[in-house]
Formats: C-alpha cells, sequence, structure tokens
C-alpha cells in the first residue's frame, strides 16, 4: 500500500527567497539613486552608505543582544530599510540624524516585532515619521535646489518642492522637471523616469502587484479631480509614486488577497488626497500607508476568500 505524504503548504514553489526579492528591489531603487546622485551631488551616496551600515548595524547588535542568532542578516532587509529610509530624506539631512532614524526602524519597528515578516508596519515609513516630528527643520524644511552642490561660493540653495508650492497655491515647476526629477524634495522622490524604470523591473520580475499601486494612484487622482485640481500636479509632486511602488507594496505590511490589496490601494490613496486637501501639512503619503498598514489584519479578515469545498448556502434535495 502506498503511503501519503502530507507536507505543510507551499506546495508550489518558484524557486523565490527573501534575499532574491530584496536584491530584485535594490536593483530597481539604483535609477532613483543615480538620478538623486546627479541632481543632488555626491553626498546622497554618503547618506545612503550611513543609513544602509546603520540599519545592518543595529539588527546585528539587537539580535545578538535578544539572544537571536544573525544569519538573517545576509537577506538584505535591513540593507533595504536603510535604502529606502536614505531616499525618502533631504541631502542634507545631518548623517547622525540618518543613523538614529535607521537604528529606529531596525531596532523598534523591526527587531521588537520579531524580526522578518513579523513588523506590523512599514520600517522604513515609521523611521521616516518619527526624524520628521523629532527634527522637523532637518527633515521638513531643509529642501535644496538641484545642481546646488556645483556652486561652491554657497553652502546650498534651498528651494521650496513642487507640492509645497501647490498647497500654497504658487506657480510649480514644468511637467518635464518634474518628471526628470530637476527640483526640490527628497532624494528619491523627485524622479518620475527613475522611479517608473524601478516599478517597470519589480512588474517584469513579478516581485509586485499592480493592484496596490493602481488602486492607489486612481483613487488620489479621482478624489483630487472632484476637488477641482490637476491630478497629475498631485501624482508628479512628493512622495506619492515612490511610495506606492516601494513601500506600500511591502509584503509583511500588506494584504496578500486581491480583494485586500484593492482595499488597501484605496484607502491609502483616499487618506492621502484628504490630508493633501485639508490637512495642515501639504504630503499625506506616509501617514496614509502608515494608517492602513495597522489596519491590514481587519482588512485581511474582512476580505478573506471562501475555502475550496466550502458549503453553498443553497439546500441540496435529498
Amino acid at each position: 500500500m502506498n503511503k501519503l505524504i502530507v507536507a505543510a503548504s507551499p506546495h508550489l514553489q518558484d524557486g523565490s527567497t527573501t534575499r532574491r526579492i530584496m536584491l530584485d528591489v535594490i536593483i530597481a531603487l539604483i535609477p532613483a539613486v543615480i538620478a538623486a546622485t546627479v541632481f543632488f551631488g555626491p553626498r546622497v551616496i554618503l547618506v545612503v552608505g550611513v543609513t544602509i551600515s546603520a540599519a545592518v548595524l543595529a539588527e546585528v547588535v539587537s539580535r545578538r543582544l535578544m539572544k537571536r542568532d544573525i544569519t538573517s542578516i545576509g537577506d538584505l532587509t535591513a540593507v533595504i530599510t536603510g535604502l529606502l529610509l536614505a531616499l525618502s530624506l533631504p541631502v542634507t539631512i545631518p548623517l547622525w540624524m540618518a543613523a538614529v532614524g535607521a537604528a529606529v526602524a531596525i531596532v523598534i519597528v523591526k527587531q521588537f516585532f520579531g524580526g522578518v515578516g513579523q513588523n506590523f508596519v512599514n520600517p522604513a515609513i515609521t523611521g521616516r515619521l518619527v526624524l520628521m516630528f523629532s527634527y522637523p527643520i532637518a527633515t521638513n524644511a531643509s529642501w535644496v535646489a538641484p545642481f546646488a552642490y556645483l556652486d561652491r561660493s554657497v553652502d546650498g540653495i534651498t528651494s521650496a518642492t513642487p507640492l509645497v508650492l501647490v498647497a500654497t497655491g504658487q506657480e510649480t515647476v514644468g511637467w518635464l522637471a518634474l518628471f526628470l526629477g530637476n527640483h526640490a524634495g527628497s532624494m528619491g522622490e523627485t524622479s518620475i523616469l527613475a522611479i517608473l524604470l524601478g516599478a517597470g523591473y519589480l512588474l517584469w520580475r513579478r516581485v509586485i502587484s499592480p493592484i496596490i499601486p493602481f488602486t492607489f494612484v486612481v483613487t488620489t487622482a479621482a478624489i483630487v479631480i472632484l476637488a477641482g485640481q490637476n491630478p497629475l500636479t498631485h501624482l508628479m509632486t512628493g512622495s506619492l509614486l515612490f511610495v506606492t511602488v516601494f513601500m506600500a507594496t511591502d509584503y509583511a505590511t500588506s494584504p496578500i488577497n486581491r480583494k485586500g490589496k484593492i482595499v488597501f490601494g484605496v484607502g491609502c490613496g483616499a487618506i492621502t488626497a484628504l490630508i493633501r486637501l485639508f490637512g495642515a501639512l501639504p504630503e499625506g503619503v506616509s501617514f496614509a500607508v502608515l494608517i492602513m498598514n495597522i489596519l491590514v489584519p481587519h482588512i485581511e479578515h474582512l476580505t478573506m476568500p471562501k475555502a475550496f469545498g466550502q458549503s453553498s448556502r443553497r439546500k441540496v434535495r435529498p
């Protein structure tokens, strides 16, 4: 008699590993790093190096203190957290602040809750928000104009971000400058071209699903249209596209089923639009994703698909 062997799911595997997926994300972020370096200078590389080093070091130290193995360091998740955090900051951020943000993201948001896949909010977004509330001037009022690093006669040329100009009713920069990234802003959010290249790569590699980015963007656009504003202006300014592609699609903090992804994306888009239109701050993307991250367990519970073979409500005749 043949024995039936029952193994735990998943029964079908495609060879994907956490390290391979994280490596794909790093590759997808390379265009954003290159664009940021071109527009804001070599200090971009320094900030990126500091946040990645601080994130990896924080993970090693915290896991040692918690008496956990450090083999997970090789999965590159700490590297991704540091890289995403760096690209969400202004190039002028003091290096020690960037390191503090990375340490908070890794230790408090990730390791305190068990490590990879156990965090219920996105570490990079939370680190960014902690820095924003702790050091508002350094993280929210120190924007530098593109190519200011080429002017050796001054320390830096400050400039308002296009999103701030939109919120205050001032004239914004041209469409080409918005698309290429030739304007002030966080290092990774300015170049729409670089973000789209990264998004295309992740979609091609099937690392992310298009559902969350699509519903996020469409919902935001629909609400700002109803408010009488230009949707392209909102989509091409601020960190909406960057966060949508690289943070809102995080496996650990977003729903896994199709209906849940739709609800998550719609919620992120709605909260983003409402904060931008009626909030005191011009940007609401990070808050939107953080709020929806917290609601993910409830979203998944409400949108859980029925198990295959579940009995129908219809009565069957005997």
